[in-house]
C-alpha cells in the first residue's frame, strides 16, 4: 500500500519551488533571505505534519510566523533587560 498524504518534507519543498518565479522576481541581494525564511519551515515539520492542513502553504506560513514570534520576543526581552540595566546604574 502507498501513502495516501505525501512527505511533508518532500510536499514542502514541492511548495517552495512553486514560488520560484516570485524569488527569481526578487533582488539578489532579498533572494538569500527568501530562501531563509522558506527554510524556516524545515524546523517545524513535526507539527506540520500533525496540523495535516489540506494547503500546505497554511503550516509553512505558521512556521514562519511563529519563529519570527519567537525572535521578536527573544529581541524585547533583551532590550527590556537592557533597559533595566541603564536605570539601575543611572
Amino acid at each position: 500500500m502507498g501513502r495516501t498524504v505525501p512527505s511533508y518534507r518532500l510536499a514542502s519543498d514541492r511548495e517552495k519551488r512553486k514560488w520560484k518565479v516570485f524569488r527569481e522576481q526578487l533582488d539578489k541581494s532579498e533572494r538569500k533571505v527568501f530562501d531563509e525564511m522558506m527554510d524556516i519551515s524545515r524546523l517545524y515539520n513535526v507539527p506540520g505534519v500533525g496540523s495535516c492542513k489540506p494547503v500546505l502553504l497554511h503550516s509553512i506560513l505558521m512556521s514562519i510566523i511563529f519563529e519570527h514570534y519567537k525572535r521578536i520576543n527573544e529581541i524585547r526581552g533583551k532590550a527590556q533587560k537592557a533597559q533595566k540595566g541603564d536605570q539601575i546604574t543611572n
